[in-house]
This record gives structure tokens, C-alpha cells and sequence, in this order.
């Protein structure tokens, strides 16, 4: 006779950033590869978890758990207590518990768009094909839509769009990637997207992306007509106000030096050079020499505004004047990668506001703000919680001095 495996079990508790990195579906699917049962939850500023289990099965599960932790986690501790087997038969991703306001707790940043998103984005067979709020677990907003941890859509602002049955299945599938992806959303479900020039709206334009409420197909097309106008727009000169993910930019068509003088002379920003968004790093390097630190850089997951030697009239004058250097970032959402795509230039993509001021996150602050500077509005309805601008690096080295 065989005997019979003993079950152990144990309660941990991981600290660091863990919540919004896709933390508990990793744990989730490392427990099933380990056949062991349990639960894990989001707690206050950690994650908690239940194991059991054999004790080898057990050894490799806190083993892997650190060695194959998400990319954006940190763990800083994971402490374990043995605990008494309750004879579960299977694990569970648990609601999280209450926040604890008192304590001050390590929030996820943002996270540019991640390869699978992008092949979605751009597969005419996905039903997110063009969608400019795609998300999965790996990538989109954390940092700017958290009202409080425990990280739940119920506790961001993405908690006013209920996802559509499609959605709501991959939330709860273990084995899709965005299972318990807080921010999912689809052209059916998820933010509207709108047009709107100083002072009027553009008819109807607050309800385009969600038409018709369950054709994904028609939210779609409307998706792509707010975007191939406002694309419209950049080509023809005009300076477009754009909602991001921490606040607004200011576009206007980098190769145009009327259009960047406009922008300059309406911002008040007589001087200082203006930032570059492109797409990829081979678009950057029609800018810019790019060198393979510069290149890093230029990738980094925080997708920073980065100083290269600039490639003389690749861009209008005016975008740095007086200066070797130009700032260029990559594409981090798939709005505005989708964006350039449609306008077929590089952008001049500077934090939308007044020199010296804010940057501006509002719907109605910003048309208070910029409706002296913006030709039009590229908005949406996903609301900011926190405000956030773009960092700015320079790779330093022997041969970059």
C-alpha cells in the first residue's frame, strides 16, 4: 500500500509592492502548479496568503515565490507561520480586507503597454483591436486611479465602468491573463472617448464610444472616428489638449514650425525645449542617435522623457531651440500610440499647462486652463485620482558627456 502524503500548511504575509502587479494571480497559478489549495487576499499595504499541501510542494512554492515574482513587484519580506491544515480542495483569490488609513502604503506606478496589449491592439481579429484603454495585468494604470490599497476596482476610478459579461469571464478565468485585472475594459464596457473644441462639444461626442452598449464592433468605429479626427487635427496644425494617465499633454505636429510657435507663444514657454513622443525606438532614432544606453533608457517600463543628440532638421527648430539635445519618449499608452499612428508624424507631447503651473488632470479644470490654449480636447472619462508628469533622464557616461 502506498502511503499517504502528510499535509502541512502555513499562513504568510508578503510585504512590499505587491498589489497592482498581477501579485495574486501569479500566486494563484504557482499554488495550482504545486497542487496546492488555500486562498490569497490583498490586506493593507501586503498580501496574505493560506497554503497546504505536502511539505515538498510547499518548499517550492516559497521558493518560486520569490525567484519568479511579477516583474513590477518588490518584495521587501515574505514571513511565514505554520498554521493547521482546514482541508481545502481548491485555492481561491479572496476579497480583500479593510483599508487601514493609518498606515502609509507603497502604491504601484503606472505601467506602460505591455507586448500582449500591443499585438491585441493591433490584431484586426481581437475584439480589442484599436481599443485605446487596453489593460491586462501586467500593464496600465495603478498609481493615478487608486483612491486607497487594498488594490480593487472598487477602490479606483475605473469602479464606474462595470465590465461587460465578456470581461467580467476573463476577470474570473485563472488561466486568462487578465484574470483579477482590476483595470480591464473593452469597447463595450470601458471609458468613453469624445472631442471637444473651446466652448461647444462636438454633437453627441460624450456618447460616441458607447453607441450601441453591447456591439463591440460599433464602439470600435466610434473609438476610430474621435482618433482619426483628432489625428485630422495635428496634421493640419492645431494644438490638441490630450487626457493621459496622470494629466494632460499639449500636442502639436513636431515637424511644423508654425505650429510649435503657436504652441510656444499660448503656453508661454518662450524657451525651454519641448518633449517628443514617436512610437518605437527606430522612429527615435530618425531624431536622434540612439545608442544602446540610450536605447535602455528610451525602454524603460516608466517610459522617461530622454536628452539624445539630437539629428539636425528632423524636427521644427523651434521644438529645441539653441540646443544639441532633444527630449524624446516612447508611446506608453495605447491612445497615444495609436494616435501617432493615425497622425503619421512625431508629436510634441509637453505637460498641458501654463508655464510654471500644474499640470492639468480635470475634465473641467482642464477646459478652464487650456481653453486659451487648445484648438481642441482629446478627452476621456476615466477619472484621474492623482496627477502625474513625466520624467525626464539623461544617460551619462565616458562617451554621453
Amino acid at each position: 500500500m502506498t502511503a499517504r502524503a502528510i499535509i502541512s500548511a502555513r499562513h504568510c504575509r508578503v510585504t512590499g509592492v505587491v498589489q497592482g502587479v498581477g501579485f495574486r494571480p501569479f500566486v494563484h497559478r504557482l499554488a495550482h502548479r504545486h497542487g496546492l489549495t488555500g486562498w490569497v487576499r490583498n490586506d493593507a499595504g501586503e498580501v496574505r496568503l493560506f497554503v497546504e499541501g505536502t511539505e515538498p510542494g510547499l518548499t517550492r512554492f516559497f521558493q518560486d515565490l520569490v525567484r519568479e515574482a511579477p516583474p513590477l513587484a518588490r518584495i521587501d519580506l515574505v514571513n511565514t507561520a505554520a498554521a493547521r491544515p482546514e482541508g481545502r480542495k481548491r485555492f481561491e483569490v479572496l476579497a480583500s480586507t479593510e483599508v487601514d488609513r493609518e498606515r502609509r502604503l507603497p502604491l504601484p506606478a503606472d505601467v506602460v503597454m505591455c507586448a500582449a496589449c500591443l499585438a491585441e491592439l493591433q490584431d484586426p481579429a481581437n475584439r480589442r483591436y484599436h481599443y485605446p484603454f487596453i489593460t491586462c495585468t501586467d500593464c496600465g494604470p495603478r498609481f493615478t486611479v487608486i483612491h486607497e490599497l487594498p488594490y480593487e476596482r472598487s477602490r479606483t476610478s475605473m469602479a464606474a465602468f462595470a465590465q461587460c459579461r465578456r470581461c467580467e469571464r476573463e476577470f474570473r478565468t485563472p488561466e486568462d491573463r487578465r484574470f483579477h485585472s482590476e483595470t480591464n475594459s473593452c469597447p463595450e464596457c470601458g471609458p468613453a472617448l469624445w472631442l471637444e473644441i473651446p466652448s461647444k462639444a462636438v454633437e453627441d461626442g460624450r456618447r460616441w464610444s458607447k453607441a450601441v452598449e453591447t456591439d463591440g464592433q460599433a464602439g470600435r468605429r466610434d473609438y476610430e472616428a474621435v482618433l482619426h479626427d483628432a489625428a485630422r487635427r495635428l496634421r493640419n496644425g492645431e494644438i490638441l489638449a490630450i487626457r493621459g494617465l496622470g494629466g494632460f499633454h499639449l500636442a502639436v505636429d513636431a515637424t511644423s514650425q508654425d505650429a510649435v510657435e503657436r504652441l510656444r507663444a499660448r503656453k508661454r514657454r518662450e524657451a525651454k525645449p519641448l518633449a517628443v513622443m514617436v512610437r518605437s525606438v527606430e522612429e527615435a532614432e530618425q531624431l536622434a542617435i540612439v545608442g544602446p544606453e540610450e536605447q535602455r533608457a528610451l525602454l524603460a517600463r516608466e517610459r522617461p522623457v530622454v536628452l539624445l543628440p539630437s539629428r539636425p532638421g528632423a524636427v521644427a527648430h523651434s521644438v529645441h531651440p539653441g540646443l544639441h539635445l532633444i527630449g524624446i519618449m516612447l508611446a506608453y499608452t495605447p491612445l497615444h500610440y495609436r494616435l501617432l499612428e493615425l497622425a503619421g508624424r512625431p508629436l510634441v507631447m509637453t505637460s498641458g499647462n501654463l508655464s510654471e503651473e500644474p499640470i492639468a488632470a480635470g475634465l473641467d479644470e482642464a477646459r478652464q486652463r487650456l481653453g486659451g490654449i487648445a484648438d481642441a480636447f482629446l478627452m476621456h472619462d476615466r477619472e484621474i485620482i492623482t496627477r502625474c508628469d513625466d520624467s525626464v533622464v539623461r544617460p551619462v557616461g565616458p562617451d554621453l558627456i
